[in-house]
């Protein structure tokens, strides 16, 4: 089992150094482009001051003056948002601007303050008038500074669809291992079963007065049981109303009485009154089994198991509470995890088929409610009373 822990720590890294791959690329990324956004920028700003410089030798016109050239520069914008106003902020001229069909007075008075706040104008002077040019930044380098936003969104997009799949596929394939290995266990504990069965019925015929022969008879019936439980995993059980009191107060007498005195397990009821549910009765002893073993190991063999109930609308709440050593918080999902243990011994499938007989088959919940360390730990399972 440590090997399995073990893959589970890598793969928990390799999750941690793709994210951090992907953070590196859009951190670069992002660096490059701002910087290739700027560079664009201060071109951008060169552009609009030639641009302004062209205003102004078409309006001074002389003789000089090369018109042709001037009037190539002023039509060559089509990309830069331009607009034009007198000292007062007055709106002389705009170009490459959207004007919106209705209120554009407003529009404009909005757009100059804009872009007066974003950066200075360029001062374009007409002997004793100065005429002043805003501009904004081209599609391009708009698009060019959330590139690296899209880039980073797309990279999270790949690696969610990435980590289902996986996941999908991975959980896909452990069910399959599971359902095989249960079904195999079932079966070959099948025939053992019953020479066994065969042999005890033998003996007490022989030795009625052997009690011991009866308590034999329990263990071999019990193990019979056992290999009903593996053989239903992977189809669908039938759930039959039952009294969740006495299936409680049998999976806890079956524990109490293989278990050392010094654990104390115990059932609390909010009244007499019985609560029907609708259960797989083999199965659920199993997952209530399977915690208080887990409960008695935390516990090194002493300590108290407390089971106690409340019903809550159209729900049951069962808490099954140790004194044991209590487990990380960080591993309050793990450990549902098929093949993870901190045991010398097991497979790491107990708490993972428990939570798939509550959720899967009964349709409620199972999870770790709340743990201290060297304290104690609390399982919660949420039951549907009427489960669809």
């Amino acid at each position: 089992m440590l090997n399995i822990n073990k893959l589970y720590e890598i793969s928990k890294r390799l999750k941690l150094i793709f994210i951090l791959v992907a953070i590196a690329i859009v951190l670069v990324s992002t660096l490059f482009t701002n910087r290739l956004a700027n560079s664009l920028a201060i071109e951008e700003r060169k552009k609009v001051e030639i641009w302004a410089e062209a205003i102004h030798q078409s309006i001074l016109e002389t003789e000089n003056t090369n018109v042709e050239i001037v009037m190539k520069i002023i039509e060559g914008n089509t990309t830069i948002p331009i607009i034009m106003t007198d000292a007062n902020n007055k709106m002389i001229s705009s170009l490459n601007i959207k004007e919106p069909k209705t209120h554009v007075a407003e529009f404009y008075t909005q757009e100059i303050l804009r872009l007066k706040a974003k950066r200075p104008a360029i001062e374009v002077k007409l002997g004793k008038t100065i005429q002043y040019i805003y501009y904004d930044d081209s599609l391009f380098l708009k698009q060019l500074v959330y590139f690296p936003y899209v880039q980073f969104g797309v990279i999270i997009v790949f690696l969610l669809v990435a980590f289902f799949a996986f996941s999908g596929t991975k959980k896909a394939e452990q069910n399959q291992v599971w359902v095989g290995l249960s079904k195999e266990t079932a079966h070959q504990l099948g025939t053992p079963i019953s020479s066994l069965l065969a042999w005890v019925d033998l003996l007490k015929m022989r030795h009625q007065e052997d009690k011991l022969i009866g308590e034999m008879e329990k263990d071999v019936n019990r193990l019979r049981i056992i290999a009903e439980r593996f053989s239903k995993i992977g189809s669908k059980p039938d759930l039959l109303i039952v009294s969740l009191n006495e299936t409680l107060q049998n999976a806890v007498q079956y524990m109490s009485n293989r278990t050392s005195q010094k654990v104390a397990i115990q059932c609390h009821f909010p009244s007499d009154e019985q609560i029907f549910i609708h259960l797989n009765v083999p199965l659920f002893e199993w997952v209530i089994e399977n915690l208080c073993k887990n409960a008695i190991d935390a516990m090194n063999g002493s300590g108290r198991i407390d089971l106690s109930i409340q019903q809550k609308n159209e729900e049951i709440i069962i808490d099954v509470k140790d004194t044991g050593k209590g487990i990380d918080k960080n591993k309050f999902k793990v450990i549902f995890t098929p093949g993870f243990t901190t045991k010398k011994r097991g497979w790491g499938l107990g708490l993972s088929l428990a939570k798939r007989i509550i959720e899967e088959y009964h349709g409620g919940k199972i999870f770790v409610k709340q743990s201290e360390l060297n304290t104690g730990t609390v399982f919660r399972i949420i039951l549907k009373v009427n489960p669809k």
